[in-house]
Parts: structure tokens; C-alpha cells; sequence
């Protein structure tokens, strides 16, 4: 269901199904569907054709099995002719079906964020937005390549080259869409999506954020030392970690001694790159650097 004041093409793009989609886009009434038929191109492939065709100046977008709520793309669109600064703008989603506690802790965590500083301070930690949820400037989208295909997850290295391109990423504070979630889907089982596929995009966009700043890592356990192991290649070297367990300080990581935080100071050209995977440690730290006079962004950037 759709406001009637949004001016709609919807491009429908069935790629290889074997449901009923091809019956149901012949028998739709609507003039403005684009019907288009593609055999397997996997998502990439498919939202690219719909790229190409698409004649908006704004591209939203979602997937066949979930549920676009009324409203949603009338006020995605009135935000984003309000405020020219807006890039990227999606919208706070339910999850349902298959909704396993980490997803839905992600959710919860993804719908908390809302405005561009939102965005880009959780960045580096997971995708910030729900793909099927937003929606772009077409131009902007163009302007930064469309889509790539390549080994990881198309939608976060879409949103880490908006970012590093300068674009603002936000959401609107109200629930549009929900984001039905199975056992089988993609997100779970194309090896594009694992872990370290993640790492390698987030440390290639990072890395130039870094170059001649004072690397200091907080978190000298799993999460730091893997982080650290994979910047290195991108000429990006520790000169120590920051830890609050006994048994970790005064040993070394990476060949960086391991400090306590009292050992931490505030200075020009240094950067703390928050790396804790214990749940909860990380808004401790936020909250550590903030009543210390750290700027997120600028002082401290959290990475996990």
C-alpha cells in the first residue's frame, strides 16, 4: 500500500524464480510496473538491470517476501526533498519469521540508529542500514558506481562507499518495512556474508582514515588483535592496546605493548580504534572516552 501522492515505477525483476512470480507481474493492472526476467543473475545482477531501467530520481528498494507498510516511501521522500544533504535513507524494520536472538539484537541495534552522525559513527561496526528498506538519490547512486560484484556483502560495501564518498546515511524514526528472515535466505548462507568478508571491506575503507595517525587499539583479545592483523597489510601498525584485564597488561599484541586505560591520554594525531566483542563493553568504553573529552570520529572510531 502506497501514499497516492508518490509518482510510482515499480520495476518488478524475477530472477530465475520457479514460484508463481512470472504469472502474478502479467496479471498486475498496474501500467507503471516494468516486468523484467532474468535467469540467475544473483542480487547484483539483478538490481543492476533494474538500475538501468529505473526513470526516477529516487530509487528505492526490497525484497518479494517482505512487507512495505503504508506511508513508508511518501515519507522517505518528503525527507529527502527536505534535506538535499541526505544521500541514503532507510527506515526502522520489524523483523519476522526465522528471528534468532542475534538478529534480532541487530535489528534493535540498527533501528537506534537514526540521524547522519548515527550512521557514521556505527559504520565500522556492522551495517547500519536495512537494504530493502531505502531509499537513494539516483544520481548519487551513479556517481559512486551502483553496485559492485565481488567477494562480500553488496549492500555494506554499497553503504562504506557512500560513506567514504562523504554522502550522509539516516533513517526516518518510524517503521516501514518487515524484514522477513529464514533459515535458508542468503544473508545466513552465501559465503559472501561471512565474517571476514566484512572485515576486508571495513579495514579497506578504514585504513585511509588512519594513514599518519597514532593507532592505539582498545580491546587486546579477539576482536582487537584480528582488527589489527588485518590493517596491517594496508600499512596500518599499533603502538599499543589498551586493556582492563590484569593478566593482559604489561604483556604485548602484534608486537604493541598492552597498557592499562589510566595509560590512555588525548592527543594530536592519535586515534583509538574501540575493538571489544564482549556485549556491552563497547558503550562502556563510548562512555569512558566521552567523559574524557574524546570525539567519536575524530579521537575514537568503534570498529568490531
Amino acid at each position: 500500500m502506497l501514499a497516492e501522492e508518490v509518482d510510482l515505477e515499480l520495476i518488478a525483476i524475477d530472477d530465475g524464480s520457479s514460484d508463481a512470480s512470472r504469472s502474478i507481474l502479467r496479471d498486475l493492472p498496474e501500467r507503471r510496473v516494468v516486468d523484467i526476467a532474468t535467469e540467475g543473475e544473483g542480487i547484483v545482477g539483478a538490481l543492476e538491470r533494474g538500475r538501468a531501467v529505473a526513470r526516477g530520481r529516487f530509487i528505492a528498494r526490497m525484497d518479494a517476501d517482505d512487507i512495505n507498510l503504508p506511508g513508508r516511501l511518501s515519507a522517505q521522500l518528503e525527507a529527502l526533498r527536505a534535506d538535499r544533504a541526505l544521500e541514503v535513507l532507510g527506515t526502522r524494520v520489524e523483523a519476522f519469521g526465522e528471528v534468532a536472538e542475534g538478529l534480532r539484537r541487530y535489528v534493535e541495534w540498527q533501528n537506534g540508529l537514526l540521524s547522519p552522525a548515527d550512521h557514521e559513527a556505527a559504520i565500522f561496526v556492522e551495517s547500519p542500514l536495512c537494504h530493502p528498506s531505502v531509499m537513494m538519490r539516483a544520481a548519487t547512486l551513479d556517481a559512486i558506481g551502483g553496485y559492485r560484484q565481488g567477494d562480500f556483502p553488496e549492500d555494506y560495501d554499497l553503504w562504506l562507499r557512500f560513506s567514504s564518498a562523504g554522502h550522509a546515511l539516516a533513517k526516518i524514526p518510524t517503521l516501514g518495512l518487515r524484514w522477513r528472515h529464514s533459515a535458508g535466505r542468503l544473508t545466513f548462507t552465501d559465503p559472501r556474508y561471512r565474517p571476514d568478508a566484512f572485515l576486508q571491506l571495513k579495514v579497506t575503507h578504514l585504513a585511509p582514515r588512519l594513514a599518519g595517525r597514532e593507532v592505539v587499539v582498545w580491546g587486546a583479545g579477539r576482536t582487537g588483535k584480528h582488527l589489527l592483523r588485518a590493517l596491517e597489510p594496508h600499512g596500518v601498525r599499533a603502538t599499543s592496546f589498551l586493556d582492563i584485564d590484569p593478566a593482559k597488561i604489561g604483556r604485548t599484541a602484534r608486537g604493541a605493548p598492552i597498557l592499562p586505560l589510566d595509560a590512555l591520554e588525548r592527543a594530536p594525531g592519535r586515534v583509538v580504534l574501540v575493538a571489544l566483542g564482549a556485549r556491552g563493553a563497547r558503550a562502556e568504553a563510548i562512555a569512558h572516552l566521552k567523559a574524557r573529552a574524546f570525539i567519536e570520529g575524530e579521537d575514537f572510531v568503534c570498529v568490531s
